[in-house]
């Protein structure tokens, strides 16, 4: 009876050829050999047919490959590297316009596509690489707030605003501990922390921020990063404690050095 149906009409022509066989198509050799953690991230880099990297990461029932640069599905949504891309340039014609049920969709994919890669990033330790993909997320959520055609829809992507600025604190802590040393961390962690208090204040919940599980763990690894490499206060937060206690002569011999450091 099963074979009459798929072998009968329109419908049957289609399954018919959905289920046809073709040799070397199966992952049974990747996943054998790559088998999946449920307690920790699998991901590593390696290179396509044409030599490009790809990243691959290990999921419950197969592998996700994405690109490491543009859109990481490869595609070019409206002929643009990314959604975002595409959303700028309609901007430049209607800054009031509004999204399109398929724009939406493609800025619901867009953001799940960069999470995967931004998480893929830490866990490759590319941070810089990291930040980068987070700064997009960010973007587009600005965008997709703006041009939201339902709140409801806009909020459902808001909610993780705090999410990624705790992803992009820690990867920019670490880039600037290997490249600019432990000070410059536990800075980038305290401007984190500024920019997701400010989420907080905007939606008038700022009486959670003290206990909130992505503060509490940014504060952490500001201490721990503070008791390993011996960092004191940092020249940022000796600034601002001078201006609190009125030491402006002290205040502007610290901007002095701020501004050396950021010319350096």
């Amino acid at each position: 009876m099963f074979a009459e149906i798929c072998t009968a009409g329109p419908l049957g022509n289609r399954l018919d050829s959905t289920l046809e066989t073709k040799p070397n198509q199966d992952l049974d050799a990747l996943l054998r050999t790559w088998p999946f953690d449920s307690q920790n991230l699998s991901v590593r880099m390696v290179k396509g047919d044409d030599g490009r990297d790809v990243i691959q990461m290990r999921v419950d029932m197969g592998i996700l490959q994405l690109e490491t640069t543009g859109r990481p599905d490869g595609e070019h949504p409206e002929g643009c590297s990314t959604i975002l891309e595409a959303i700028r340039k309609l901007e430049l014609d209607d800054v009031n316009f509004l999204l399109t049920d398929d724009q939406c969709n493609q800025v619901d994919r867009e953001f799940m596509q960069f999470y995967h890669r931004r998480i893929c990033w830490l866990r490759l330790q590319h941070y810089r690489r990291a930040v980068l993909d987070a700064d997009h997320t960010l973007q587009l959520m600005d965008a997709a707030r703006l041009h939201s055609p339902d709140e409801d829809w806009s909020t459902t992507h808001e909610q993780y605003r705090p999410f990624v600025w705790f992803h992009r604190t820690q990867a920019h802590a670490l880039s600037e501990l290997e490249d600019e040393g432990a000070e410059q961390a536990v800075s980038a962690i305290n401007a984190g922390l500024e920019s997701i208090e400010q989420i907080f204040v905007e939606h008038d919940a700022i009486e959670h921020f003290e206990t909130d599980e992505l503060v509490v763990r940014l504060r952490e690894l500001r201490e721990s990063l503070r008791r390993e490499y011996s960092v004191g206060r940092t020249l940022q937060e000796r600034l601002q404690e001078a201006v609190e206690s009125e030491q402006y002569e002290l205040a502007a011999r610290l901007r002095d050095e701020l501004a050396k450091r950021s010319m350096n």
